[in-house]
């Protein structure tokens, strides 16, 4: 082993503790920020040389720890923020992964434009977005990010640079995007952008009195809409079981919009300054007063209730305010206390989805672990070798987690897991925090994970890129 120096990554790397964003899982990690390109890929090559094991990080939203590399290297790509060319005239967007997903929209909207996929926030960055392969409100019609990725430059621990795309290495632009970061840096994206003729978009409201109603009013939705996301109030037992709201949106066209130039403009996509008369910035101080299981209930409950008297509603909303909920109030997550939380998301075949939602509603009442929030979304398959989506149903489920429940809560997830693998069910590395290898191999065959192994050792054959996730779901 080479002895440090001032030189050697070991020396001047400094320790952090790095978690994600549920604040439940953690790791004391080195850590680096390279400035350029060129920064990012001396320093994998150092890495390699040293032996030190890389993992990638961008915002830091990935739930669990898709981004931590327990006793490793770190490398964060925030920095890495050049735009290499927009191109109005195509929708055609270049650039470097640290660009966020606001800093996408802020250039590209006003010549009438917007990212074809996002996720419920704005501050992800491009190689989060390609590494976990985000989805958003409208994967039913648009798939996940990656189907909107032209092309991508992948730099590998030796030091070579593969231009990927659906010609040019395309089992290894298949397997990267939703690749967890284990097979190179992405150092480039190209993206195309959807056409859109309003900043606005319509926006309909509907309840259902329990999931079976929601899911008829989702398929009924789906065909009409661009996008569709179900809001569930998991307290609601017995006949209301998995009661309701779902808000379905489509792009405004023609004279739909009697201003749609001012409406593009960046100005009016902001999101409001308060809310209920608190400054969104400081709102989750009051919040936490309600993250329990009493707190949530009554919120829930007040929610569906006003929900249901506005049911059938159709009004305008921006771009912004209809696809980032997740940052109306910017530190929610802090209202859940020191242990964090997290968010466990199933994916479920359309077959059985609806009885296994069912079944994970109740056994979380009957365990004493009601999530505190409940998505619904509709997806459909895509060609991602690590894909999450099936032809079916996900439902996205936030658990607090203390000090006092967290043995008995991971025993809860095992359960819920084993009755999401039965019914043929995947999962989402974004926001994993608890599987097992077995789990995966099961959720998504182990023909997929071995051929993922297989580009994984003829890209990094020495193992140098690695995570907590990667070394626990993956088994790398």
């Amino acid at each position: 082993m080479r002895r440090p120096t001032l030189t050697t990554l070991r020396a001047r790397s400094p320790w952090r503790v790095l978690g994600g964003f549920g604040q439940a899982i953690n790791g004391a990690c080195r850590y680096v920020a390279p400035a350029s390109v060129e920064e990012l890929s001396a320093t994998l090559a150092r890495a390699h040389e040293e032996g030190l094991t890389v993992a990638f990080r961008g915002a830091g939203r990935s739930y669990g720890d898709a981004s931590i590399n327990t006793r490793g290297l770190v490398v964060d790509t925030q920095r890495l923020t050049r735009v290499h060319r927009w191109d109005p005239g195509s929708g055609e967007f270049e650039c470097e992964p640290g660009v966020t997903v606001e800093g996408l929209w802020r250039r590209t909207i006003e010549d009438g434009y917007w990212p074809a996929v996002v996720p419920g926030t704005m501050r992800p960055t491009m190689g989060g977005c390609l590494a976990m392969n985000i989805h958003g409100k409208n994967n039913f019609r648009a798939g996940p990010f990656g189907e909107h990725v032209q092309e991508i430059d992948l730099v590998t621990p030796s030091g070579e640079v593969l231009t990927c795309n659906r010609e040019q290495n395309p089992d290894v632009f298949h397997a990267a995007i939703g690749g967890l970061g284990m097979l190179g840096a992405i150092t480039r994206v190209k993206l195309k952008l959807k056409k859109i003729e309003s900043g606005l978009l319509r926006v309909d409201a509907r309840v259902g009195r329990n999931l079976d109603e929601i899911f008829e009013c989702f398929e009924e939705l789906i065909p009409k809409s661009d996008y569709v996301v179900g809001w569930i109030d998991c307290f609601a037992r017995n006949g209301s079981l998995g009661r309701g709201q779902l808000h379905a949106a489509h792009y405004l066209h023609g004279d739909e919009d009697p201003d749609p130039q001012g409406s593009l403009h960046v100005e009016r996509q902001g999101l409001p300054s308060t809310i209920l008369g608190f400054p969104r910035g400081k709102l989750w101080i009051p919040m936490q007063f309600f993250v329990n299981d009493l707190g949530v209930a009554m919120v829930n409950r007040a929610k569906y209730w006003s929900s249901y008297f506005g049911d059938g509603a159709s009004y305008l909303q921006s771009h912004v305010g209809f696809a980032f909920l997740l940052d109306y109030v910017p530190d929610w997550r802090l209202a859940y206390g020191d242990g964090g939380f997290v968010q466990y998301q199933v994916f479920i075949p359309k077959e059985t989805a609806k009885a296994t939602l069912k079944t994970l509603l109740d056994l979380g009442q009957r365990r004493g672990f009601p999530s505190y929030l409940g998505v619904l979304k509709r997806h459909r398959p895509d060609a991602f070798l690590l894909s999450h989506a099936v032809d079916g149903w996900s439902l996205a489920m936030d658990f607090k987690v203390t000090r006092g429940n967290r043995e008995a809560l991971w025993k809860h997830f095992a359960e819920m897991t084993a009755i999401v693998l039965d019914a043929g069910g995947r999962f989402y590395f974004a926001k994993d925090g608890v599987l097992t290898s077995a789990d995966v191999a099961r959720a998504y065959g182990q023909e997929r994970i071995d051929r993922f192994a297989a580009i994984k050792q003829r890209l990094d054959p020495d193992g140098t890129l690695n995570s907590d996730l990667s070394r626990r779901a993956l088994g790398l």
